[in-house]
């Protein structure tokens, strides 16, 4: 049996242990407590954001991060279909349904021609506003992920909604400390999005961030995170807000994860390179690579196996039987039962990433024996 390789797990080698001790040593464990302005502080100044806004979680940043981009009930947002559920979740909870877009085969983030073929071919700009002849429905916000570490084309999009009046919010969960075209990834559009699950490059065990250049859209995103509780002693409430703020003691790991930030990054794209050059050697491997403008943490690192490598989800359950971690790609939303019946538009590049992708480990902490041994079960698993 070969020793467990886990898919990806934390790395907590630097100051966890102080700061956490600080929270208990000074009573400060819940919503509130210094650490939660200072991991504020630090994402924003390491994003190049003028304003962060700490959440519970990812997915509670998304949700609060369309909600101040307006997202209305009924309507409708673009997401892509190969990401995370959680993208897509976060618009019902706004009342708003997805619309289902594909991926470029490259970066496999959302394509942006596909987004401006669905605007062109389905909808009009009525009143400013952009609506789908096919529901009648506004059409108001667009909301690309950069998958698995690697951005998403933002000039392109951005190009996108100055000519369609659409919000432009960011899920960039999976890629804090990836580059765009030289610039961290960071605020860019209405709002991005951040997450520090316990697989992410940094976690903070937990929790999430709300990223804004503007000062307005960061007070909304807090209002809304505490409860919408109006300033002052009393505890007025004149709308419904949520319980989405993080806590100090989540806070305090946060902080010491990103002091490590640029080491993860370097162990990651190590790991990458490594597996890139020994995979070469395979004849049907493809690695998702970084297109020119890009800097990819290569958070997930991800192939494509051509079809001489037989039945990807067999080979990936004989690679597991021997502890070895490989996952399959995200399952596109628009196959999920929980989005049964979702408009979608011509899906088809990642339904076939869906069939052939395959997450190899890459944790932080994976050391080369671990990653020669990740090869070598790659290749007994093949049929």
């Amino acid at each position: 049996m070969t020793r467990k390789i886990p898919n990806a797990v934390p790395s907590l080698g630097g100051n966890e242990w102080r700061y956490l001790k600080e929270c208990l040593d000074t009573n400060w464990v819940s919503s509130a407590g210094p650490f939660v302005e200072r991991f504020e502080r630090d994402v924003a100044s390491y994003t190049g954001a003028r304003h962060a806004v700490a959440t519970v979680n990812g997915t509670a940043a998304l949700h609060v991060a369309l909600l101040v981009a307006g997202v209305r009930p009924a309507d409708e947002v673009l997401v892509p279909s190969l990401t995370f559920i959680a993208t897509a979740n976060a618009v019902r909870y706004c009342g708003a349904d997805p619309v289902f877009m594909d991926s470029d085969p490259t970066t496999w983030t959302i394509d942006p021609a596909k987004v401006e073929d669905f605007l062109r071919q389905e909808c009009e700009i009525r009143g400013g506003e952009v609506i789908d002849r096919g529901t009648g429905r506004r059409v108001s916000t667009l909301l690309p992920v950069h998958l698995y570490g690697h951005p998403a084309d933002l000039d392109a999009l951005e190009d996108v909604t100055r000519r369609w009046p659409l919000a432009l919010v960011v899920d960039a969960a999976e890629a804090l400390g990836a580059r765009y075209k030289g610039a961290r990834v960071g605020a860019r559009g209405l709002a991005a999005c951040l997450s520090f699950n316990g697989n992410k490059i940094i976690t903070a065990g937990g929790g999430g961030m709300v990223l804004t250049d503007d000062a307005a859209h960061a007070r909304r995103a807090q209002h809304l995170t505490t409860q919408a509780r109006e300033p002052g002693p009393e505890w007025i409430h004149r709308e419904v807000g949520f319980n989405y703020r993080l806590s100090n003691l989540h806070a305090a790991l946060g902080v010491a994860q990103l002091e490590q930030l640029d080491t993860f990054v370097e162990a990651k794209r190590a790991t990458a390179h490594a597996y890139s050059k020994a995979l070469a050697a395979l004849d049907g491997v493809t690695p998702l690579d970084e297109a020119p403008w890009a800097y990819s943490t290569y958070w997930m690192y991800s192939v494509l196996l051509g079809p001489e490598w037989g039945d990807v989800r067999a080979l990936i359950e004989r690679a597991n039987s021997q502890g070895i971690e490989f996952r399959p790609l995200w399952r596109p939303l628009h196959r999920q039962p929980a989005f049964a019946g979702s408009r979608s538009h011509r899906v088809e590049v990642a339904d076939r990433l869906y069939d052939r992708g395959v997450s190899l480990p890459c944790s932080v902490g994976i050391t080369p024996e671990e990653r020669d041994t990740v090869v070598a079960a790659l290749e007994a698993a093949r049929s």
